[in-house]
């Protein structure tokens, strides 16, 4: 049997992720700031994606992919801030990872548009 493969899930999976790395840290100024962004952008990746999918037209569908793939960079910029300021950052690695492969797939969409 063929797996299906679900990138809202996945895009659902990578902004908890990311809100459980928040939780994780210590209080401090930069981390509560920093992680404030990334629950921010790491949340659009996946809003981004669901509204493309409920598209108005292929321009809409474009724009959202588009914004989708901005909130994912955005939230391997803050991942990268918050892992500096952090010393043990596997989990915020991970993270990382994920930030780059779903912006490649973004784009890989973008592109097939």
């Amino acid at each position: 049997m063929e797996k299906k493969y679900d990138l809202e899930e996945r895009t659902f999976n990578f902004a908890k992720n990311c809100r459980k790395y928040v939780k994780s840290l210590k209080t401090s100024i930069i981390n509560i700031e920093d992680g404030k962004q990334l629950v921010r952008s790491s949340g659009s990746v996946g809003a981004n994606y669901i509204e493309a999918n409920e598209k108005l037209g292929n321009k809409d569908f474009q724009f959202r992919i588009k914004i989708a793939r901005k909130e994912a960079k955005e939230s391997g910029y803050w991942l990268r801030l918050l892992k500096d300021s952090n010393p043990n950052g596997s989990f915020a690695e991970s993270l990382i990872k994920e930030s780059i492969e779903l912006r490649k797939i973004l784009s890989s969409i973008l592109n097939k548009a």
